[in-house]
């Protein structure tokens, strides 16, 4: 290799200029949250169509559980992204992830074809959706919010 090509990734290169922009991370951040920002809008817009929604998922009382999922996925967003917390945000919605996924996409109780197949790629996305939380919550713990 040559100077050059090493001299891309280290500090101060260009690779590590825009990795450790500010705008990066505040874009990586929403774009990993933009689910947990989305998903109550629109529950809030269609707030029978989240009631609906957590009858479906057997969650009793329902109106309570939209209330609270609404609540609980802005808070949580609104740390991780504003850096406020950011490590608890991070892990409560990882822990809400794999709980989600575990009532909402149960493909192993379905009969092969493509609607267990699209059940079984939602579920291991899931998986990694929690696991990239629990990534900003380890470098937010190890590093510093401000960092």
């Amino acid at each position: 290799m040559t100077d050059r090509s090493l001299s891309i990734h280290r500090p101060g290169g260009p690779l590590h200029r825009f990795a450790g922009s500010p705008v990066t991370r505040t874009t990586a951040l929403l774009a990993l949250c933009a689910a947990y920002i989305q998903g109550p809008l629109t529950k809030i817009f269609d707030f029978d169509g989240a009631i609906a929604e957590m009858e479906h998922f057997g969650l009793n009382p329902a109106g309570l559980f939209a209330v609270g999922v609404i609540v609980f996925e802005l808070i949580a967003s609104a740390m991780v992204v504003s850096g406020y917390l950011r490590w608890l945000g991070a892990l409560a919605l990882a822990v809400f992830t794999l709980l989600a996924t575990f009532i909402a996409l149960r493909f192993w109780e379905l009969a092969p074809g493509m609607e267990r197949m699209m059940a079984t790629n939602g579920f291991f996305e899931h998986l990694g959706l929690a696991g990239a939380f629990v990534l900003v919550a380890a470098i937010d713990i190890t590093k510093g919010a401000g960092k």
